[in-house]
């Protein structure tokens, strides 16, 4: 089977397709009853991969699926008990030779609806719509104008990544220095949020995120995130990614090539040993960087630089490029801060983030996963 992982509304067309393509087949001859069933739920199985139990379109989708099922059932029962046509005779003998060779319930003539099928297909249409419901009550709880889109299931093959254009230093590609790049190659109408710093340290945010089910990759400064390393903590457990901003944010260009090496690889060994993992992205302060810098990160675990396209905050949105468009693997940055220095919130700041991003039909989706 074929299915195009974009996002809710293209889904729900194709699931719905196959499910009518399964009620027509099961006009055709006594093999549509169960067959179709299985197809249905099949189907819909691949959609639940590649919407995370997300979307209204799906409960829409099942419950057409259902349609489709009963339809089959009714079509193979009927076809089971029809005489079979000139020449047809022996081809269908031979296929009730197979079914009973097979062990195939047979009743009249007719086989029996697989039940447990059904009963799987019913349970997961339920499954999908409370899911749904839940996330239409979070959004409307937390302000949203919409719920947020789900995002596809994570590419089974990851992008290459290479540095973009122009962000390159002497030596890059030769030295084996890791890729610096704003946008991630994919074809997902996806976007990915970064938070950078730790300097606001807001349970109302945390509570959102998780309410939403929004995944997001935070780059941390120790110097911020000293002061309560358990807030970060429970952000871990709460499912997003913890990375290296640098020990104290300093400007790294002018720092020596040892200075620098403290500056990076102290920050991969804090989070490692406050939160279990070494990380394998790194964000320089500032974006700036040089030779000497990507030199110092490689040397410590890091993998990849990823800098930003857009830039999100409680009253405006900035972009890199001139037209002021998203592009599918955009990586947003946006950092952490409150009312002290926005006119808000972050939970104010994830609300434009998320109307906006929704609004031109994009999901948000975790950075790792396409990495």
């Amino acid at each position: 089977m074929r299915f195009v992982r974009q996002n809710d509304l293209n889904r729900v067309t194709w699931v719905a397709l196959r499910s009518r393509t399964g009620s027509r087949q099961g006009r055709r001859g006594s093999r549509g009853g169960s067959g179709a069933v299985r197809g249905v739920v099949a189907v819909l199985a691949a959609a639940a991969v590649a919407s995370g139990c997300a979307g209204g379109g799906v409960e829409e989708a099942a419950e057409r699926g259902s349609a489709g099922q009963r339809g089959a059932a009714e079509a193979g029962a009927a076809a089971g008990t029809a005489e079979p046509a000139h020449g047809q005779q022996r081809g269908q003998h031979g296929r009730h030779e197979r079914h009973e060779r097979r062990g195939a319930p047979e009743h009249g003539g007719r086989r029996q609806l697989d039940a447990p099928a059904a009963r799987a297909l019913d349970a997961y249409a339920g499954k999908v719509r409370r899911a749904h419901a839940a996330r239409v009550a979070a959004a409307k709880r937390w302000g949203l104008a919409k719920a947020p889109l789900s995002a596809p299931a994570p590419p089974a093959q990851k992008p290459e990544l290479t540095t973009r254009k122009g962000f390159e230093v002497a030596g890059h590609a030769e030295d084996g220095l890791p890729p610096v790049f704003t946008t991630v190659p994919t074809r997902h109408k996806v976007v990915f949020l970064t938070l950078d710093d730790g300097a606001e340290k807001d349970p109302a945010f945390l509570r959102m995120m998780t309410d939403l089910r929004i995944p997001y990759t935070a780059f941390l400064s120790d110097y911020l995130i000293k002061e309560d390393y358990g807030y970060f903590e429970r952000m871990r457990d709460r499912g997003a990614a913890l990375h290296n901003h640098t020990l104290h944010h300093r400007h790294l260009p002018p720092l020596s090539y040892a200075a620098q090496k403290r500056e990076i690889c102290g920050m991969q060994d804090v989070i490692e040993k406050r939160y279990g993992t070494r990380p394998t992205l790194f964000r320089p302060p500032y974006g700036s960087y040089d030779r000497d810098t990507l030199r110092a990160a490689g040397s410590c675990g890091v993998e990849a630089v990823p800098l930003w396209n857009e830039e999100v905050f409680v009253d405006r949105w900035d972009y890199r490029e001139s037209d002021r468009e998203l592009r599918p693997g955009d990586i947003v940055l946006s950092h952490f801060r409150g009312t002290s220095e926005w006119k808000g919130t972050m939970p104010d700041m994830i609300r434009r983030f998320l109307n906006l991003v929704t609004a031109e039909g994009y999901a948000v989706a975790r950075l790792e996963d396409y990495l």
